[in-house]
């Protein structure tokens, strides 16, 4: 699992390129739409970014994965939206949106996320890493 660190660092080269080419660059990622997410910070208070992919689409939903590459660990911007739903989304380099994210039911999950890793196998390897259910997330329009 890379460092956060290492993680910051990649989320804010994918968000310069995206900004420096006008969205010709970085839209997509392995075959895979590429958003950022903006969550409010559990603890701080304060806007996060997150530059994420997202492997397929639930209707009018965004559905993204909370992943970290396999870490036991969920990663922080879960925590944050799992605490205040209410986020901003970007698709490709566009402008944000307010969306409301909300966790997978188990039924949800059952259902997409057989659709996810025979797309996308990738997910399929992070869930053997870890003893932890990886949590889908929906990223929907609100109201």
């Amino acid at each position: 699992m890379p460092s956060d660190f290492a993680l910051k660092t990649l989320n804010t080269v994918h968000r310069t390129l995206l900004r420096v080419s006008g969205g010709r660059i970085g839209r997509q990622a392995i075959g895979m739409p590429v958003l950022e997410l903006v969550t409010t910070g559990r603890r701080s208070g304060r806007s996060r970014a997150v530059m994420l992919t997202s492997p397929m689409r639930d209707g009018e939903a965004y559905v993204v994965v909370a992943s970290r590459g396999g870490d036991d660990q969920h990663p922080a911007w879960f925590l944050n939206l799992r605490d205040e739903p209410r986020v901003q989304v970007a698709v490709g380099g566009g402008a944000r949106q307010p969306m409301l994210a909300s966790i997978a039911t188990p039924d949800q999950r059952a259902r997409l996320w057989p659709q996810i890793t025979a797309r996308h196998q990738n997910y399929a390897n992070y869930q053997k890493r870890t003893r932890r259910e990886i949590p889908l997330v929906l990223l929907g329009p609100v109201g």
